[in-house]
């Protein structure tokens, strides 16, 4: 009996990880594609369950000090030129601009107004930023464990580090085979939960995994914003040049 306790206790050990082990570990999982490219739609639901369908493409360029990216609307008319560059940084807040083609001119998003929507979405200018292990905080101990949709995953926690984040704590559900996002809970400045995100269909592009959905839904106004990934391609080639401040006008 003491040796089946012994061993009980190695393989917990073995098994136990903290918060930030985790989180670092999911966002290992993800990493390497070196840039991507794709065409994306954006359905927005309201509250009535009615729904208004847009249409981007979307680059990434991965860094090591932080990922660069570029959103450009193609449709409907009313967002059509529209574009949205983000530089992810990991010791301050990501510089983000928007060219708004009706005025001809770029807008920077102040780190003060990046907890607003974008565009309109449940999807807010924070939440466009890529994921950083150092852009927030952990608790201290071991993760525990939960289900979701009966099967176990790990329940990660994290506390943003800006003072201008629109968030108080993230709670995430995490695949403890691959250490893919299944689901974040986001917490508002009240500490009240505002929104969820579900992470879904999931694909493998030249061995890297690569998300192909996310429904954002806010428990708050009961509007959703389903974002789809298509046509999705990495490593080709793209370098920081692509993502200059005067592409927004080009």
């Amino acid at each position: 009996m003491r040796f089946v306790l012994l061993l009980m206790l190695v393989l917990s050990s073995v098994y136990a990880i903290s918060y930030k082990e985790l989180a670092q570990k999911s966002d290992d999982a993800t990493a390497g594609f070196e840039d991507a490219q794709s065409r994306m739609s954006m359905t927005l639901i309201n509250a009535s369950g009615q729904k208004r369908e847009r249409l981007m493409a979307m680059k990434v360029l991965e860094g090591k000090t932080g990922d660069k990216s570029l959103m450009e609307f193609l449709s409907p008319a009313d967002v059509k030129g529209t574009k949205f560059l983000n530089y992810e940084h990991v010791n301050k807040d990501d510089d983000q601009w928007l060219y708004l083609p009706a005025l001809k001119r770029v807008k920077r998003i102040a780190s003060k107004n990046k907890s607003g929507a974008f565009m309109g979405s449940e999807f807010s200018y924070e939440d466009l930023s890529a994921f950083n292990v150092d852009k927030y905080r952990y608790p201290e101990g071991e993760v525990k464990k939960g289900t979701l949709d009966g099967k176990e995953v790990y329940l990660g926690e994290s506390i943003p580090v800006s003072k201008y984040s629109g968030y108080t704590k993230l709670r995430t559900w995490i695949d403890p085979e691959t250490f893919l996002i299944l689901k974040i809970a986001y917490y508002d400045r009240k500490k009240e939960l505002l929104k969820t995100a579900r992470f879904e269909d999931y694909k493998q592009i030249k061995g890297i995994w690569r998300m192909g959905k996310i429904t954002m839904s806010n428990v708050q106004n009961d509007k959703k914003t389903i974002l789809i990934w298509n046509d999705e391609r990495i490593k080709t080639g793209l370098s920081n040049k692509d993502f200059q401040k005067r592409v927004l006008k080009r």
